[in-house]
């Protein structure tokens, strides 16, 4: 395998930022949270040779960051170390910090050089090459939702809602897309658009979304999925780190508060030939929406594996609390034309931007796990032909919820447990020490005693 060339790039790097001393060494973890160290600038050359290693678990492990040896001996026993390797054009400052400081992101490698079974951007580079070898190339942008957080002393987050202008009254009503909230956390807003344009994430639009402190920021459409999924996860690292150096918080939970909606990830994709055309859209169509046979082929993929992969689009205990009837989080595989409340839906969009949107998966999710799973669900549907039920019209009421989606954390997993199409995705390994790891951690969860059941069961029963 030729290793990934970064020649040049921390000169360039040094000619504009100097005074950096110190760079953070980012590692993608099953859970898309980023776990890595810090060295020193002098120890690039040591790190582009491949002499820096972390351990192979690092990347197995639960949102927690623990890892348990529940996972099969002859795939991480004795926690080997794996080569790490710098990801070409990662190099960036970290504005947020007072410090001079780098961070670049990295890959893991076995010993012969070939990409690592473990880490989640080679499971997705994977699925791309599955696609290209198919003749096609698929196009990614991701939608991400979030809330800003509250100062405060408490154990229990507040939403960052502002307060009504003149009479310091605290805001109240969803508010969604409020002007008035972007005066409101102005600073914030420009501090997030000069980071990432200094670290390269083409941040297009954020705004106010239908909860009291929920914010939904947009990426540019890429080529290369697996950048589309560096943004994404990069963009997460930028809310926070400035939301920490405005001495507030930031949340992509799916569910942070009860009483508001949940938080998704959203991704965007079409499909176009070696020639560059959009395989979606039916050119010759004079139908709104123009869907081509390739599109409605895909979505049958995607409607499909869609149970299979709930596992992944809702990791954790808290994913689950999302899935609220009437909250435009889909609760069954269906899709339709500009519709909020379905799994797969059809934006208003033409020519070389006309695209599907995947609604399924919440901002607590995995984005390279979760574009690998869109993009072999739309490979499985083109490669044989599958047919889903009848598109949804706009302003239609949605289907009876026959063949729901799994519910529950439990359920999701026995689902993935069973598929005969999940090891396919995420290879046989990866398959199985995802689904070893989600486990553990269900486990995990489930053995704790929360309030509630004091507050329900101590002097009740």
């Amino acid at each position: 395998m030729t290793r990934p060339s970064v020649a040049g790039e921390l000169e360039a790097f040094l000619a504009r930022y100097p005074d950096t001393q110190m760079l953070e060494v980012l590692t993608p973890d099953m859970n898309g949270i980023f776990r890595g160290r810090r060295i020193r600038i002098s120890e690039w050359q040591k790190f582009q040779d491949g002499a820096i290693r972390a351990a192979l678990s690092q990347a197995l492990v639960t949102t927690t960051g623990n890892y348990r040896h529940e996972v099969a001996s002859h795939l991480a026993g004795g926690e080997p170390d794996r080569t790490l390797l710098p990801v070409p054009g990662s190099l960036a400052p970290v504005p947020w910090l007072d410090s001079p400081t780098g961070q670049v992101m990295a890959s893991l490698y076995e010993p012969r050089g070939q990409p690592c079974w473990c880490d989640p951007r080679h499971v997705l580079e994977r699925v791309v090459g599955r696609l290209r070898q198919a003749g096609l190339r698929p196009v990614v942008a991701t939608e991400l939702e979030f809330y800003l957080l509250a100062p405060g002393e408490s154990q229990r987050p507040r939403p960052l809602c502002g307060d009504t202008g003149g009479s310091g009254a605290p805001r109240v009503g969803d508010r969604a897309a409020e002007l008035e909230a972007l005066w409101a956390n102005d600073a914030f807003i420009d501090e997030m658009y000069a980071v990432c344009d200094a670290q390269n994430v083409p941040l297009t639009a954020i705004q106010r979304e239908s909860s009291p402190g929920q914010w939904e920021i947009n990426t540019h459409h890429e080529d290369d999925p697996l950048l589309a999924c560096d943004h994404a996860m990069l963009l997460q690292r930028i809310v926070k780190g400035v939301a920490f150096r405005h001495g507030i918080g930031a949340t992509f939970m799916a569910k942070p508060f009860a009483d508001s909606d949940g938080s998704g990830l959203h991704i965007h994709t079409s499909v176009r030939d070696a020639q560059g055309k959009n395989l979606l859209l039916d050119a010759g169509s004079q139908s709104i929406p123009a869907v081509s046979d390739t599109l409605r082929h895909a979505v049958g993929g995607l409607l499909e594996s869609m149970p299979d992969a709930m596992a992944i689009f809702a990791p954790n205990a808290n994913s689950y609390r999302r899935f609220v009837p009437g909250t435009c989080v889909p609760m069954s595989p269906c899709w339709g034309h500009n519709h909020r409340d379905v799994s797969v839906r059809l934006p208003v969009s033409q020519g070389d931007n006309f695209r599907l949107e995947h609604r399924v998966a919440g901002a607590d999710a995995n984005p390279y796990l979760v574009v690998a799973a869109v993009l072999a669900g739309m490979l499985l549907g083109i490669e044989r032909q599958l047919e889903p039920a009848p598109m949804l019209r706009e302003a239609s009421a949605l289907p009876a919820q026959v063949g729901a989606l799994p519910q529950r954390w439990e359920q999701a997993l026995e689902v993935a447990a069973q598929s005969a199409w999940l090891p396919t995705v995420l290879g046989e390994d990866y398959a199985r020490a995802f689904l070893t790891m989600r486990r553990v951690e269900c486990d995990a969860f489930h053995a704790h005693i929360p309030d509630i059941d004091y507050a329900w069961y101590l002097r009740s029963v």
